[in-house]
Order: C-alpha cells, then sequence, then structure tokens
C-alpha cells in the first residue's frame, strides 16, 4: 500500500501547526528557565504519558546537554520518573496527588513548575500545577487542544493550538530541542549543527 498521500498529509499539518506557534511566548519561556539557572532555582517538571516521556526528555537536555558546558547547572527535577515512588503515592493516596505529593515542602517561591498536557487538563497536573502557585512558583505549561485549565493558570503556556495528540507531542518534543538548540549557542557558544 501506498502511504505518501498521508504522510505528506501529517506533514503539511505538522509545518502548518508549526507556524502558528508564538514565539514571544518561547521567548518569555527561555527567559524564565535561564533565569533559574542563574539564580540556582529548582525546575520541577512532568506529565503523563508521551507527556512523560517529554518531561523526561527535557531534564536530560537541560541536566546534561546544556549543563555539561556550564559553571552553573540547570537544576530539572522530573517528577514522573521515579515509578516505585509513583506507585506508592498513587495506591496509597491517589493517582491524582502523585505529582503535588512531590512537591510538597519542596518547591518555593521563585523555583519554576512545567506542566505538560495535551489537553490541559490531566487531574495530576492540574493539582500540582495549583500547589505550585500557591508556593510562589513561575508556571510554564505546555499545552494542545483549547489548551484547558492548565493554560488558564500558566504564567507562561507554550501552546499548540490543535486537536491532535500526536502533534502537539511532535511540538512539545520540539519546544524543548528549540530551546536546547538556542541555549546551546548563546550560553554555551556552540552550534548545535556541528555537533
Amino acid at each position: 500500500m501506498d502511504y505518501t498521500k498521508q504522510i505528506s498529509d501529517y506533514i503539511e499539518l505538522e509545518i502548518a501547526t508549526l507556524k502558528k506557534l508564538d514565539v514571544n511566548k518561547i521567548s518569555e519561556a527561555i527567559n524564565i528557565l535561564v533565569d533559574a539557572q542563574e539564580n540556582e532555582k529548582e525546575i520541577f517538571i512532568f506529565g503523563n504519558g508521551g507527556s512523560a516521556a517529554t518531561a523526561s526528555h527535557f531534564q536530560n537536555d537541560f541536566n546534561k546537554g546544556i549543563s555539561e558546558y556550564t559553571d552553573k547547572k540547570f537544576r530539572f527535577n522530573c517528577l514522573n520518573d521515579n515509578t516505585p515512588t509513583i506507585m506508592a503515592i498513587a495506591n496509597d493516596i491517589g493517582y491524582e496527588e502523585i505529582f503535588r505529593f512531590q512537591l510538597r515542602n519542596k518547591v518555593k517561591k521563585g523555583d519554576v513548575v512545567v506542566g505538560i498536557s495535551g489537553s490541559g487538563n490531566s487531574a495530576n497536573v492540574i493539582n500540582a500545577v495549583e500547589y505550585a502557585k500557591e508556593m510562589g512558583a513561575t508556571i510554564i505549561g505546555l499545552t494542545g487542544y483549547s489548551g484547558g485549565k492548565l493554560k488558564e493558570l500558566s504564567d507562561v503556556n507554550l501552546h499548540v493550538d490543535i486537536n491532535s495528540m500526536q502533534v502537539t507531542e511532535d511540538i512539545h518534543m520540539v519546544f524543548d530541542h528549540m530551546i536546547m538548540s538556542i541555549l546551546y549557542k548563546t550560553l554555551c557558544g556552540k552550534d548545535h549543527l556541528s555537533k
């Protein structure tokens, strides 16, 4: 079977969606992350499913990728990476508490919380973001669809304006690599194209 038409359609949809991104919001998010690095603030990041994988990837790219070449290190903490902790919280307290519980008495004023939710309505993400906001953290939300509640709660929302989880998650990874590439150049003096 020839899938070339479907492949081309998907690529065209991705390109059209990328062109709708708010570059000013992305710039704001970069400044928040760099400020956190400069001031040695914690950055907590989390999501479910594919968004959990994206959160892990962010932590890797900032804690190792960029921080390998900087004196001050990024302090990303991915809350979905410790499976035993998540399962214990989910089993004993409730799945909707898996992220908020981990933030209790850890997140402080001036820290950054990055919540990732395609729908913007994942209860465990919303609970954690609401708590972090109460504690004085700055919220960066990564969303798709209408943006949901996470869009409303975010200080800066990196929104993917499309009703497709696949394209939304693709572009959430683009945010990671885009920001990493920019900071490679501006913080590390490295050209990502030459690596």
